[in-house]
């Protein structure tokens, strides 16, 4: 079973991302992480598979956690899930280590789709 850390300040949006990899019985969430800071912590602590990660937190850019954590040579696949969704952003992203990129808001169906995707990708 993959292991999950999900990065989002909305307590709604990581309980929603939670139940939806729970329900699926592929995925193991081991952290939730509010802010950028708690995200960089539990992502080097845990050392989890999969990462979901907003990209407007309160005390950072998603994208700048990226950064670091790919500086801090974590491996983790990457998906970025953010109401965000201009090209712009989505290709900086990208170019930074995000492996995928879902817009918000999405449907259970298309996040598991493109986390199984990731997944797929770590075997």
């Amino acid at each position: 079973m993959k292991k999950v850390l999900i990065v989002d300040d909305s307590l709604f949006m990581r309980q929603s991302i939670k139940s939806t990899l729970i329900n699926s019985g592929k995925y193991e969430v081991v952290g939730e992480a509010a802010t950028g800071d708690q995200g960089i912590e539990l992502s080097l602590d845990l050392q989890p598979d999969i990462i979901t990660m907003d990209n407007i937190l309160p005390d950072m850019l998603g994208i700048d956690i990226i950064k670091e954590l790919r500086k801090e040579e974590v491996t983790a696949k990457i998906i970025m899930v953010s109401a965000v969704g201009q090209e712009s952003i989505i290709n900086e992203c990208r170019s930074s280590g995000a492996d995928d990129y879902l817009v918000k808001p999405f449907s259970n169906e298309s996040l598991i789709e493109r986390i199984d995707k990731l997944a797929l990708e770590l075997n």
